[in-house]
Order: C-alpha cells, then structure tokens, then sequence
C-alpha cells in the first residue's frame, strides 16, 4: 500500500471535516482536487471526538470504494448516522476533532488460537474479530489509548463483535483479521 503524504493526510481531514459539515448543515459541500492516490481502492475509517471523547466513528474496513468516495460517505455517516450518538449538531461542529485512519488490506492471522497475542504488535495493528454473522472491528489506536496487552486487545474486539471475550482462544471458528493504519489527526 501505498503511503499518503503528510499534505495528502492534512487534505483528508479537512475534506473529512468538509463532508460531515455539509451532512450536518445540509448544504452541498465544495469539490476537492484530489492527488492520484485517491483514487485507489482503500478503507478507510473517519473518527470525530469531543473533549477528549468519542462523538462519532465510521468506516469501511475494505478497500471496495476510491479512497476520496469512502472518505465523504465515512465522514458523513460519522457525523449523522452512528447508531450509538445522537446526530451531530451545527453548534457542535467547531468543538468536534477528525481522525482519519487509512487501512491496509485486512489478512487473516494465520496461526494456532493460542499463539495469536505473539502476532499483534499494538500501536501497528488493528483487529478484526468474526464468528458467524457477527463481526468487530477496533482500530490501531484504541489498545494505545486503553493501554491494553495483545490479548486484552483481541478480547475487546471480540467484545465489539457481540461475542465471548475469549471467543479468539476458546472457539476454533473466530476468525482474527489484522490490518494496519495511516492514522492523521487534526488538532483544533
């Protein structure tokens, strides 16, 4: 996978801010000259904080869309559509922080249950935990900022998914993605 630049990151999130703004106003958002890059396929996740508090995180995990199109749906649904907030408010919006996570291509940890914690580097890896018809994801960043181990970290991300918390050593079935993340970050 090809990296963004760090020009290239700043322009994701300002367009992030752009299309969720435009979702929560209403109105028609301004056209971005995107560089080349994107156009390629990639997932991407856009994640809105307020006061150091998650307000708002959606995305695609796989690169089925170009990058710019997954970026303006991920941030509008962010903004208006996550099932566990209410829809942001315009007076919110100047209170609000983005982050934009670009995924690598998730790839199935191909190992014995027991040894999958010695695979997950945290800070570099996010998961994917899946069982069924239910799945979860959490991103890289999230073992950072909870300060969890390897296996705390596959046992949330089996939370997430509405499964067993061990389900990743006790069930042979629970499939254990691993990707990895751009992560840009706007300060305000």
């Amino acid at each position: 996978m090809h990296l963004l630049t760090e020009e290239e990151g700043k322009l994701a999130l300002e367009a992030a801010r752009a299309f969720a703004e435009s979702a929560v106003k209403h109105e028609e958002v301004k056209d971005f000259e995107f560089p080349e890059i994107f156009s390629e396929n990639r997932g991407v996740f856009v994640t809105l904080t307020q006061s150091g508090e998650l307000r708002g995180c959606i995305g695609f995990p796989y690169p089925t869309a170009p990058l710019g199109e997954a970026l303006r749906e991920a941030a509008k649904a962010a903004a208006t559509q996550d099932p566990r907030f209410y829809p942001v408010r315009e007076e919110e919006l100047e209170g609000i922080s983005f982050e934009v996570t670009i995924l690598t291509q998730p790839e199935i940890l191909e190992c014995p249950p027991e040894e999958r914690p010695k695979h997950i580097t945290i800070g570099k890896h996010g998961l994917i935990a899946s069982l069924g018809s239910r799945s979860g994801l959490l991103l890289p960043q999230v073992a950072e900022e909870y300060n969890w181990d390897a296996e705390e970290f596959l046992s949330q991300t089996c939370v997430k998914a509405g499964l067993y918390h061990r389900s990743w050593i006790e069930d042979d079935d629970c499939v254990i993605k691993t990707f990895e993340g751009q992560i840009f970050t706007e300060t305000i």
